[in-house]
């Protein structure tokens, strides 16, 4: 059993632990399908965010959900994939922290998810926050203590 007499790494900002905006690739509302598909391809990620010309994030994105928008009865549709829009498909119910939330509560929503989207308190997309990049400070923590 691990014990931690000392918990206050529970409670830093998530702001000290995510991959800022500009690092992180992203698809506007606008694109199409065919473009989104292009940087998830190129990337490797499986999903991705979705964010308006504001910078505010709207949603995610995954190679999943355009595989399934162009799903057909007989074959895969690949011509609609110039005519679909990132925001016909994109998932818009996603877990999304604050800057200003935890470490504790980015561990908790973490478990279910190996990423989630960071905004600032106005909605503007600020980051990513990894399963694995928290996993790497806690083990720190647990070593080091």
């Amino acid at each position: 059993m691990i014990s931690l007499n000392n918990r206050d790494f529970l409670y830093v900002p998530i702001a000290d632990y995510l991959i800022p905006a500009e690092k992180v690739a992203h698809v506007q509302i606008g694109n199409n399908a065919e473009h989104a598909l292009l940087v998830l391809t190129k990337t490797g990620y499986s999903a991705i965010p979705v964010i308006d010309s504001k910078n505010q994030l709207k949603g995610l994105l995954g190679i999943g959900m355009i595989t399934d928008s162009i799903l057909g009865m007989e074959r895969i549709e690949y011509e609609k994939l110039a005519d679909l829009k990132v925001d016909q498909i994109m998932q818009t119910d996603i877990p999304n922290i604050k800057t200003t939330d935890k470490f504790q509560k980015g561990l908790d929503l973490l478990i279910n998810h190996t990423f989630l989207c960071v905004t600032e308190e106005d909605g503007t997309f600020a980051g990513i926050l990894t399963r694995r990049v928290m996993l790497k400070e806690f083990k720190k923590y647990i070593y080091k203590n």
